[in-house]
Parts: structure tokens; C-alpha cells; sequence
């Protein structure tokens, strides 16, 4: 059966989520705050509102009716999910968990707190005079990151007493929505991050994908290995700890849960109710399904038997280093020209100094060593520089 999906934000994780749902079958309205929005151009329909107005939520929400609405980003009016829930529309993967998710507080709490899962020592600050006492009862070095955010934005390290303000202000500026509060956490020294690729189903067992080891700078990725090298002792703990909260949340489809791995066990980072932007790994086969048609297939009730993994696999982000419009890319032939290798340009139609604009990929077959996939694929996009006209 047709199902008429609303999509709230549209950029490239969404642009993955539109086309394995049109290679079921499936209508799309794509929504975000600017128009030629990755999404935007594949799906069958679009809207550019502001997301964060409840009342244009509504208008949209009323004008095209749909069956499922899934939500990309963060920034969104979630509270109003409630009310689309109780009008008969599936919210993926449910109202609450994507109220949740959205909220750094709520979502800490719930694993800390009601949950009992090991996470960084946190506090929270709602202005910078907070900040400064929040501060010195974490300890340094810390994390401050707004209560919400995506893919890093707003995220900074506070190392010494001058860099608590810059934090603030950061947090402030790169923050999303509209509370100003900001968590700080306790460093955590950390071996190494994964992100475990969780899929729960409607009618059938909780899933996981191999893990997911990845780097991060400016609190955003910058290449992502599947599978992680990871103890299988490890891997059971995150495994435990993504069962337990995404059961709490509830609802069906694809969370992408991030943990730190440490000398001493396994730490609770974030967790989000959608793909990942480190699965975009995936997009190079490493799997039966990519995290987009697994999400896609839990999100239409579509059963999923079993996840495996294909290949080893990398990914690396090709970023812009300036801003301007109508962005181009040049080097795309000495990167295309790798061996056993695929990218995806995104389609932005603006670039901003490390905006990503796309991402290599590198494969092999399963047993071969997965950081030489993570070497060329930083190579092919070391090729790729983005330009505008």
C-alpha cells in the first residue's frame, strides 16, 4: 500500500531516506527551512517553512494529510506530535521518542537516571554564571553542547577558565530551537567511538548492525569504518544498553546510538531516532541494507530478518572551506578513479566553511583490514575541492 510520508528536514540523510522509500513505492513531501533542499530534489513534493513554528507545522501537517511523518533533524515544534499521534498519523518512531531525542535533558535523564545506564558525569547550565559553578563541580577538561543541536553544532571542549564564556556563546549561536540551556559533561578518555545502528520493528525482534567506528572534529564526523574493532564483550553492553532505551522510547524503525569505548567498559553518549550520519558507510554496501532502506522497512511495518555484513567499509566527508553559492566540485575524476570505491555529492545549493557537501566511500571484502578502506577513502576525498561560480 501507498503511503504518503511527511518529511521534516531534507538534507542528505534525508535524500537517502526518499530514495529507498520511492523503490517501494512510496509519495514524499519533503519539508525544510530553504528551498532545493537535498531531499527536496528527489521527492515527489515540498515545503519550505520554519519547523520550529507550531502553527505552520499545523497548516502543512492539514494540507497534505499524511499517513507517517518522519523526522530528520531536530530542530521541530515535537511537542505537536502528540496531537498528530492522537489524529491516527504514524511519527516516526514515535512522538515520544523524538520529543525525547531532540532534548539532550530528557534524553540523559532518561538513560541515566530512570534507565540506570552508565553515561559521562553531566550537569546542566541555563546562563554563563551557571556555566562557571556547573563548570567547576564537572571538573576540566568538559563538553558543553547545547540541549539542541545536530551533528556537533554548538559543541566545544572547555580546557581552562578562559574558554568557559567562548563555550557559552558558542552553544548559544550554534544551538537549535529555542531553549538556551547547555549540558556540560565530564570528559570521558575514551579508546575509541562507535555508533551502533539499532532498528526496531513493529512486529519482530530489535536488530543491530556491525558497529561503527568513527572520528570526529568540531564535534562533527569526519570518517566512519564499519565493521569497528570492538571486543565482543563490548559489543554486548551496547547492545544491552540500545535495547533498553529504545524500548523505553518506543516505536518502530532505525536509531543510530553512540558510545564511547573505555579502558574500563562501555559509556552512553547520545542516542538519535533516525540514520546516522556515520552509517553513511553503509551507502558502500558493508550491509544487506543500507541504514536508509532498513529505516524505510521499519518505518512501512516491512519485515526484517536479519541484518549481515557484506563488506568492510569507509566513509569520508568532503567538506567546503569557504562560503558562496551554486557550489561545484573539481578532482571528481582522480577520485572516481580508485578501485573498489563509490561517493555521493549531496546537492546543497550554498557552501560554508566545513558545511559537508558529500562523501567517499571504500570497500573490500569482509576479513580484509577495514583502516586501509578508511586511508582511501580519506584519499579520494583529499582529491575533491569544492568551488562555487
Amino acid at each position: 500500500m501507498v503511503k504518503k510520508i511527511l518529511l521534516l528536514g531534507s538534507g542528505e540523510l534525508g535524500k537517502e531516506f526518499v530514495i529507498a522509500a520511492q523503490r517501494l513505492g512510496q509519495n514524499i513531501v519533503a519539508v525544510d527551512s530553504y528551498e532545493g533542499a537535498p531531499a527536496m530534489q528527489v521527492a515527489d513534493a515540498f515545503e519550505v517553512i520554519n519547523m520550529l513554528d507550531g502553527e505552520a507545522l499545523d497548516i502543512i501537517v492539514a494540507k497534505h494529510q499524511p499517513d507517517i511523518i518522519v523526522p530528520e533533524i531536530e530542530a521541530i515544534r515535537t511537542e505537536r506530535f502528540y496531537d498528530y499521534e492522537k489524529q491516527g498519523i504514524q511519527v516516526v518512531p514515535s512522538a515520544k521518542a523524538a520529543n525525547f531525542t531532540m532534548d539532550r535533558r530528557a534524553i540523559r535523564d532518561l538513560a541515566a537516571k530512570d534507565l540506570g545506564i552508565r553515561t559521562a558525569k553531566y550537569l546542566y547550565a541555563g546562563s554563563l554564571e551557571e556555566m562557571y559553578s556547573v563548570v567547576e563541580e564537572v571538573g576540566m577538561p568538559c563538553v558543553v553542547k547545547p540541549l539542541m543541536s545536530s551533528s556537533g553544532k554548538g559543541q566545544s571542549v572547555i580546557k581552562c577558565q578562559d574558554d568557559i564564556a567562548k563555550a557559552w556563546d558558542i552553544a548559544g549561536s550554534k544551538g537549535r530551537g529555542d531553549s538556551g540551556d547547555v549540558i556540560v559533561e565530564a570528559f570521558v578518555k575514551f579508546t575509541s567511538e562507535i555508533t551502533l545502528l539499532t532498528v526496531t520493528q513493529k512486529n519482530g525482534p530489535t536488530l543491530f548492525c556491525p558497529a561503527i567506528g568513527h572520528v570526529q572534529e568540531r564535534g562533527d564526523y569526519q570518517q566512519s569504518w564499519q565493521p569497528a574493532v570492538v571486543s565482543d564483550a563490548d559489543i554486548k553492553v551496547a547492545q544491552d544498553m540500545a535495547a533498553k532505551v529504545t524500548a523505553s522510547l518506543t516505536g518502530a524503525g532505525l536509531w543510530g546510538v553512540e558510545f564511547f569505548i573505555c579502558e574500563d567498559g562501555v559509556v552512553f553518549s547520545e542516542l538519535s531516532p533516525r540514520p546516522h550520519d556515520t552509517g553513511m558507510v553503509t551507502l558502500a554496501g558493508t550491509q544487506n541494507f543500507s541504514e536508509f532502506e532498513l529505516h524505510c522497512r521499519a518505518v512501512l511495518g516491512l519485515p526484517i530478518s536479519e541484518i549481515t555484513l557484506e563488506r568492510v567499509g569507509a566513509s569520508a566527508v568532503i567538506l567546503a572551506n569557504h562560503e558562496g553559492t551554486n557550489p561545484y566540485f573539481v578532482g571528481l575524476e582522480k577520485a572516481a578513479a580508485y578501485p573498489k570505491s563509490d561517493l555521493r555529492l549531496f546537492g546543497k545549493p550554498t557552501s560554508r566553511e566545513y558545511r559537508r557537501m558529500g562523501v567517499t566511500l571504500a570497500y573490500n571484502t569482509v576479513g580484509t583490514n577495514v583502516f586501509n578502506c578508511v586511508d582511501q577513502a580519506k584519499e579520494m576525498a583529499a582529491q575533491v575541492t569544492v568551488k562555487n561560480k
